[in-house]
């Protein structure tokens, strides 16, 4: 009886050998750290994966390593932003390639387009211009230019206040010059790592200038979406469309593609344009379709 008094206070006092946490194995831990050493995102996830497959018992301890370095490398990352000054951190693509168009006009030119972009903690600036160009015989067939700057406000992880300024030209449909401007807000309704998807809204105004020298300004709503699915590392599927809607003109532009890595900074591209004009002047067809195929670089 007096044993068992003597031990009872050594089995009430010691939890069970299960509630301790399995101790990563030396092994691991090391892999481990040498994926987080690398800083490869992707090479770390996979790391961590394998580790917890092998190791179910250490699971929270490989967890808490990965969001360790996930901390450590947002303040990182943030420190860099906030000491940075407006003319650094900026990426970008160039894109070059050639069309075929039908609709208005039916033929081949080639195509070219460039964006540059500046993500912060919460603000975002995105320049972008493109170019479809077509002369044969002396003749200009096809003249379509795009400019516009779209600055970004993020102002919880899912919710954002934009504003866009947008110049075109497209003869080819009676536009020597259209300018628009527009500000709403928009929201991120998927965010994930195979499928992003957001949509934004707000008022518009439009002023054109079109061939006939005649002159107009409307107002009216603009709206658009964004949608990528990453089927792969190397391949991505894209479609992205905008829309404007005014009292008597509507205006819709819709672009698909498909884009595959063929090396670090370079990336092949096919693309489908379907652009809807209810008011053009030098056709009878409203609707134009572009088919590209282009070349990436990215900076």
């Amino acid at each position: 009886m007096r044993y068992w008094l003597a031990v009872l206070p050594l089995f009430l006092s010691t939890p069970a050998l299960a509630d301790y946490p399995v101790l990563l194995p030396p092994s691991v831990r090391e892999m481990l750290e040498a994926a987080i050493a690398n800083g490869n995102e992707t090479e770390i996830a996979t790391v961590a994966k394998i580790a917890k497959q092998t190791n179910p018992g250490s699971a929270d301890e490989i967890q808490r390593m990965v969001n360790s370095w996930k901390e450590r490398t947002r303040a990182t990352q943030e420190t860099v932003i906030r000491e940075a000054r407006f003319t650094e951190l900026w990426t970008g693509k160039i894109e070059a390639g050639g069309f075929r168009s039908t609709g208005s006009t039916s033929e081949i030119g080639i195509s070219a387009s460039a964006a540059v972009k500046r993500t912060g903690i919460q603000w975002s600036h995105k320049l972008a211009a493109s170019v479809d160009y077509r002369r044969a015989n002396g003749v200009t067939s096809r003249e379509r230019y795009t400019a516009s700057y779209e600055p970004r406000y993020e102002f919880d992880p899912r919710g954002f206040a934009y504003g866009l300024t947008q110049f075109e030209r497209d003869t080819s449909i009676g536009y020597d010059a259209r300018y628009t401007a527009s500000a709403g807000i928009g929201y991120k309704l998927i965010v994930s790592d195979p499928v992003d998807l957001s949509l934004d809204a707000g008022p518009s105004i439009r002023h054109a200038k079109y061939v006939t020298g005649e002159r107009e300004t409307k107002l009216g709503a603009r709206a658009s979406m964004d949608f990528a699915w990453r089927l792969t590392p190397a391949l991505t599927f894209r479609q992205t469309a905008s829309g404007y809607a005014e009292s008597d003109v509507y205006t819709l532009n819709s672009l698909t593609s498909l884009v595959t890595k063929v090396g670090t900074r370079w990336s092949a591209a096919f693309s489908y344009n379907v652009q809807y004009e209810s008011e053009t002047l030098l056709s009878a067809r409203d609707s134009d379709t572009m088919s590209r195929l282009t070349l990436t670089y990215d900076f």
